[in-house]
């Protein structure tokens, strides 16, 4: 059963995810369209076009302010791809977190479709052991509470949220975030300037070596090269299919993250860098038809078995994006690794 309205209280999917165990024949092609009849369904909710870009599977109301979420992961995503073929990779939580955000307003707060959200913060730490890489999907909950709530109408202006994620009984991350609402009308005149950007064609710029900033693909590149030391110009592929979902008038805040992804790893030695830890603060909308030049710095971690970096980005001589990022310090990493694998020869009785 497949049940969907905006101002019901919960939005539910029942005998799609299970069929994949039942050993029926067919079974597992019936999950499968089951899952995508979801994913057309939530979408729009999440504003996402391409289901395989959609991570919620259905929500429930626990009190006026406090919702579950039902998500999944992909065991293989075009471009949340798994870190060193090890761990998964942390922004997927980011963009969970985005995307339950999303779905909770317009399902559970009714703002209206066509509305624009706004993230001006967004953080999360996650634990890196709880992330390593399977063989199946991911079925994960995700907890979330509502607090400061400003309404608008019967909508709302803006809120923040905190959120839990979890997957069979252990937390694999936790976050929050801060969100505002303005209504189409109201965002027209706000960007109205700024509109004939949507669909108009962004030159791009050529790429980094992908393997410089963690990738394999020039295509999921988002930075260009320049002459100054740890900077780059954001490089835009209006194209990309799951960074640019749907035509925009701005910069996504996803792109964004993943510029201070790459280019954290572009300035950490190894090239390895997992952000389990990320602290985001997006000040301004950030243009696409103009250059927006971001910076990376090695910066002291709380934890001394990690490593940090602060990115900022700028445009028009203005801060409009800024993030901290930490991750496992690779040379402790590796220790952890080489201990765990004499603990396991010295405990094998053959």
């Amino acid at each position: 059963m497949v049940q969907l309205t905006s101002h019901s209280a919960s939005f539910s999917v029942e005998g799609v995810g299970s069929a994949e165990s039942t050993g029926i024949p067919g079974a597992a092609g019936t999950a499968s369209r089951g899952r995508r009849a979801e994913a057309d369904l939530l979408g729009p909710l999440v504003h996402r076009s391409d289901g395989e870009d959609v991570f919620p599977t259905g929500w429930t109301r626990q009190t006026e302010t406090q919702f579950s979420v039902s998500a999944r992961w992909p065991h293989a995503h075009r471009f949340f791809v798994p870190v060193s073929g090890r761990h998964q990779d942390p922004l997927l939580i980011a963009e969970t977190m985005r995307q339950t955000t999303m779905l909770l307003g317009h399902a559970a707060f009714d703002v209206p479709m066509g509305d624009q959200f706004v993230m001006w913060e967004l953080a999360y730490v996650s634990d890196p052991d709880q992330l390593l890489v399977g063989e199946a999907p991911w079925d994960i909950t995700v907890d979330v509470s509502c607090s400061r709530i400003r309404r608008r109408g019967r909508s709302i202006g803006s809120m923040h949220v905190e959120l839990l994620l979890h997957r069979l009984g252990t937390v694999l991350a936790s976050g929050g975030g801060r969100i505002s609402c303005t209504s189409a009308k109201v965002y027209g005149r706000l960007r109205g300037d700024r509109r004939h950007v949507v669909g108009a064609p962004i030159p791009l710029l050529p790429a980094v070596a992908p393997g410089e900033v963690g990738r394999s693909d020039e295509r999921d590149v988002v930075l260009a090269p320049t002459s100054r030391h740890n900077v780059w110009q954001l490089r835009l592929d209006t194209t990309h299919q799951t960074l640019f979902a749907r035509p925009n008038d701005h910069v996504p805040g996803i792109l964004l993250l993943e510029a201070a992804r790459q280019a954290a790893v572009a300035v950490t030695p190894g090239r390895y860098f997992l952000p389990v830890s990320v602290k985001t603060d997006f000040v301004r909308y950030v243009e696409l038809d103009r250059p927006c030049w971001v910076e990376a710095r090695p910066v002291p971690a709380g934890d001394r078995s990690a490593a940090g970096v602060r990115v900022s980005a700028t445009q028009d001589g203005e801060t409009v994006f800024s993030c901290t990022l930490e991750s496992p310090d690779p040379r402790h990493d590796a220790a952890g690794d080489r201990h765990s694998r004499q603990g396991d020869r010295q405990n094998d009785p053959s």
